[in-house]
């Protein structure tokens, strides 16, 4: 599961998304440049999967969705963090 999140460039961006406050599907695409509506999706979709995120649906017009962070993906981002501080400490030397 690590390799297939870590590995993945937009996996990352996604998440990172999401940790800065932003949840709507639309918003997400928006913000991170060239990533694609069928990209973001995927990935959505293996978050889910591993239970990094939940999906939010609101029941009004139009149709409104957000994802959040689990109580695993919050362990899940503070393991990225500490891999996050690692790769500064390879780069110093």
């Amino acid at each position: 599961m690590v390799e297939s999140i870590v590995g993945c460039k937009w996996s990352l961006h996604v998440l990172a998304r999401i940790r800065q406050g932003i949840h709507r599907p639309g918003a997400l695409r928006r913000s991170t440049r060239g990533l694609t509506t069928k990209v973001l999706n995927e990935r959505l979709n293996k978050f889910l999967r591993f239970g990094i995120v939940e999906r939010r649906v609101f029941a009004q017009v139009p149709p409104r969705v957000e994802y959040h962070f689990t109580a695993f993906g919050r362990k899940f981002i503070r393991l990225l963090d500490e891999i996050e501080k690692l790769q500064r400490d390879v780069r110093r030397g």
